[in-house]
């Protein structure tokens, strides 16, 4: 149904399909860690920097022969029923979609039967999640975010104090949040707090840094690694015991 544009890329390199895929700022993450990176959004993403596939990730869920292909699956399904901004664009004017795809996409993924991490923001009925924050790298923004995964994922303390006032990226640029805090000045403050360069603005409210996923990624190689080193042992002790149960067949007939 899905059809990939091949690039070269090493043939070591493990293939991640990240799905709800928006600007890539979690692709960007997992691109980093090392993974060859194929994203999916149901809207066009003209400054998505890898190869792109204009669909609904539910029905490219329904494809098993296209995720066959893949190492692995990310995921971050629409959230702003669960977000805590909802109310700030509703005092803005903007408008918040009720939708909630999370136990849809949870479920695709189960089915997939391959290891996936799915990405959604504080409230969100993830399952047993880990928690990233800006602070924990040294960027500007705070923006917790929770992960799901069925693989073990381990997080990073946060380190507001470290970081003292966050820049805001979310609702409108050059806001004062009453009783709460301020968004960045320009697009160029907002870009460096996220670590993301290449988004404007209405991208960056949207966006998960990129280093977020560059830790859990590594964390999801290693998986994978571990996960063939021991089918390669398990293959290699197999054809041990055959051969010696053939050699040991042959001893006997003698």
């Amino acid at each position: 149904m899905f059809r990939r544009r091949y690039r070269v890329y090493s043939a070591r390199m493990p293939k991640l399909l990240d799905l709800y895929c928006k600007a890539g700022g979690a692709s960007m993450g997992y691109h980093e860690a090392g993974f060859e990176v194929v994203g999916v959004d149901i809207k066009r993403q003209k400054r998505y920097p890898f190869e792109f596939i204009q669909a609904d990730a539910l029905d490219v869920l329904r494809d098993t022969a296209f995720l066959r292909s893949f190492d692995a699956i990310a995921a971050s399904p629409p959230c702003q029923t669960h977000s805590r901004t909802k109310h700030l664009r509703d005092a803005q004017g903007k408008t918040t979609a009720k939708v909630d795809l999370i136990p849809q996409t949870r479920a695709a993924l189960i089915a997939s039967g391959l290891p996936y991490v799915i990405e959604n923001v504080p409230g969100a009925p993830l399952l047993d999640p880990v928690v990233m924050c800006g602070s924990s790298f040294g960027l500007m923004v705070r923006r917790h975010r929770l992960f799901e995964s069925n693989i073990p994922l381990s997080g990073l303390p946060c380190a507001h104090k470290a970081q003292g006032r966050p820049v805001g990226v979310y609702g409108s640029m050059r806001d004062e949040i009453p009783q709460g805090g301020k968004t960045a000045e320009s697009i160029d403050q907002a870009r460096a707090a996220m670590g993301i360069d290449w988004m404007i603005w209405g991208e960056l409210v949207e966006a998960i840094p990129p280093a977020y996923t560059r830790h859990l990624g590594q964390q999801l190689i290693r998986s994978l690694e571990d996960e063939d080193r021991t089918r390669d042992a398990r293959s290699s002790h197999d054809q041990s015991g055959g051969s010696q149960r053939v050699l040991g067949g042959v001893g006997a007939s003698r």
